[in-house]
């Protein structure tokens, strides 16, 4: 199977980022894709929003990457058809600390993907949920991406904030990932009754054309309600406005013919 890394990346918090690696993960997999999610935040927010613990002291994204845990037995299932996850710990926030004298360990997670190909090549998709910062986990999930998913939200601050993203993307080619590249821009949180979204939906798509998707995320207070519930919102209300655009932003997803640019990220 030709499996597809994709980090999903916003340094900035509060983005709908874990909210979109889990319902279009669920979208994806409900479209009979194998996809594998791992929780590289220490915050362990996707872990909790399918109904895990992020308080697993064995089984967990931080054993794995000291080698305390093979990748197979952190592996876990998930009560969604198809979609698995090895879930975050909060000693993942200690591992920057940890791993100082460790020249390669921008490359930690890339070998223990690649040692273990048999596993790893069973999905379709793999997506890292990443912590809202430029830091080495961050790092270390673009060193083993293929590509990368960016929300965006629709508000003032956003299109500054994607400015570094996009220089500190385009370090990350230039020194360690040189074939890694931007799949897509998704627009989240928009509020259309708010002149200002409809004005960073016009910038967005000025400045990164058709790599931002025509399919929009709106505010929708049932994407917030769904992680309490530890469940996706496509499965805890499939026919809400936010679970439709996730559905749709699937279809959208599936259908891209990526172009493996050579220059920019963007």
């Amino acid at each position: 199977m030709n499996r597809t890394i994709l980090s999903v990346i916003n340094q900035k918090g509060g983005v709908g980022k874990t909210t979109t690696v889990i319902n279009l993960s669920t979208a994806l997999a409900q479209q009979n894709n194998k996809i594998l999610i791992i929780d590289l935040d220490p915050q362990g927010n996707a872990t909790t929003g399918l109904g895990k613990s992020n308080s697993d002291e064995k089984n967990n994204v931080y054993n794995l990457l000291i080698n305390k845990v093979s990748f197979e037995n952190s592996v876990q299932s998930t009560e969604v058809k198809n979609l698995d996850l090895i879930p975050s710990n909060v000693n993942l926030s200690g591992l920057e600390v940890e791993t100082a004298n460790e020249p390669n360990r921008a490359f930690i997670l890339k070998e223990i993907i690649d040692r273990n190909s048999g596993i790893s090549s069973r999905y379709d998709y793999i997506f890292i949920d990443c912590p809202p910062s430029l830091n080495l986990l961050t790092v270390m999930s673009l060193v083993c991406a293929d590509e990368l998913l960016v929300p965006l939200q629709a508000e003032f601050f956003a299109l500054e904030g994607i400015t570094q993203l996009i220089k500190t993307i385009d370090r990350i080619k230039m020194n360690l990932n040189p074939s890694l590249l931007i799949r897509g821009i998704i627009l989240t949180m928009y509020d259309k009754r708010n002149k200002l979204s409809s004005q960073v939906n016009d910038e967005a798509r000025k400045f990164f054309k058709e790599k931002v998707y025509q399919t929009i995320i709106p505010r929708n207070v049932r994407l917030s309600e769904a992680p309490s519930h530890g469940t996706p919102c496509i499965i805890y209300d499939k026919k809400c406005l936010g679970s439709k655009s996730y559905l749709s932003l699937a279809d959208e997803f599936l259908s891209q013919k990526v172009k493996k640019n050579l220059g920019s990220a963007a």
